[in-house]
């Protein structure tokens, strides 16, 4: 079974042969990431982390989106949108809504949640399930949707 870190050194020899530059450096990027958690704490990371470094980094780049794109600088809103494209490619597929709604009133009665007060420990117990999966504030707003 390939990894994650695998399948991103595999892009990153396949983008080097097609010499896409913008693209190869966003991959550069994120494998300069996730070495430089490895070196800090000394460990291996596992896909979990990996996703977690990917997701991370779309974060901040649609962040970056917003700023630029409020300062009337859509040249560099598209380049970032172009990063978060390349970077997109390595999550797992994304839930529909439906899978989501389902998941969420399972994960509820699970926990036999009730309350607002109960909403960290389902975000919580969902939190692994949705990783790249799943934009955690949607997830958020549904679960006080359906608590609140």
């Amino acid at each position: 079974m390939t990894t994650l870190k695998n399948q991103i050194t595999e892009v990153l020899k396949a983008t080097m042969r097609a010499k896409e530059m913008n693209k190869l450096t966003v991959i550069r990027g994120l494998q300069a990431a996730i070495k430089q958690i490895e070196v800090d704490e000394r460990v291996e990371l596992d896909d979990s982390q990996v996703l977690a470094v990917i997701e991370k980094q779309i974060k901040q780049r649609k962040e970056s989106v917003k700023a630029f794109e409020g300062a009337g600088r859509d040249d560099l809103a598209s380049k970032e949108q172009a990063e978060i494209e390349v970077l997109s490619q390595f999550l797992p597929e994304a839930m529909t809504e439906e899978e989501l709604d389902s998941l969420i009133e399972q994960t509820i009665a699970a926990q036999g949640a009730t309350s607002m007060k109960d909403m960290g420990k389902v975000m919580n117990s969902l939190r692994p399930i949705i990783a790249g999966r799943a934009d955690p504030a949607q997830v958020s707003a549904k679960i006080k949707a359906k608590l609140g």
